[in-house]
């Protein structure tokens, strides 16, 4: 692949990312609720769920889901009932995500690992991303190469855009919550969750595009 459609998908890929979604609003509401350390976890969750969509699109699932209304439902749905489902506990969160998500005294220590699946499962259950992924890396795909190879350099561009993006997201959130008051970082929570539940609002009427 040639250093000028790298780029040209890197700067495409950046946009795509920056603009606010379901994992950088979830980047932004760790930073604020868990420090920009423990955040960490949920970009590396995201990232992971990358590799995954993208590993799909190349062995041609993202073909099967756009081919078929029945497992585009099952997912579509899916992901809408978990982003509907984060957005309430944020919504209803008096204090951090994981005091509404795990009641005890295991809440107080938010586990590293329920912060990262919180991420990759918003991601992986999304099939707005298997089918913009089906459409969006063709266009920068060789036919006449191996294909392995783009799919995997392709793969790890977006993931580390992802990452930087994400980490600023996080950074932000991390600075937000040093400034305001108690009440001014609940109303940011509920921003984000009331987002969240747009988000799974605009899934559910989302449409698999018919030929």
């Amino acid at each position: 692949m040639d250093i000028v459609t790298l780029l040209a998908f890197a700067a495409v890929s950046f946009v795509g990312i920056a603009t606010p979604g379901p994992t950088v609003l979830l980047a932004l509401t760790n930073g604020s609720r868990h420090a920009l350390r423990r955040a960490v976890a949920g970009m590396i969750g995201a990232v992971l769920s990358d590799f995954v969509l993208i590993g799909a699109v190349a062995i041609g699932l993202g073909a099967v889901l756009a081919a078929s209304e029945f497992w585009f439902s099952m997912l579509k749905w899916a992901g809408a009932a978990y982003l509907a489902f984060l957005g309430i506990m944020l919504l209803r969160s008096k204090g951090t995500i994981d005091a509404a998500l795990q009641p005890g005294a295991a809440a107080g220590a938010s586990s590293i690992f329920s912060i990262g699946l919180k991420s990759f499962m918003v991601a992986a259950t999304n099939p707005k991303g298997y089918l913009f992924f089906s459409a969006f890396l063709p266009q920068f795909i060789d036919p006449t190469l191996p294909q392995a190879g783009q799919y995997a350099l392709l793969a790890l561009t977006f993931a580390a855009l992802d990452f930087l993006i994400m980490f600023g997201y996080a950074f932000f959130g991390s600075q937000a919550v040093r400034l305001l008051k108690t009440s001014g970082t609940l109303w940011l929570e509920r921003a984000c969750g009331g987002a969240l539940l747009a988000l799974a609002g605009s899934l559910a009427f989302y449409r698999r595009a018919t030929v």
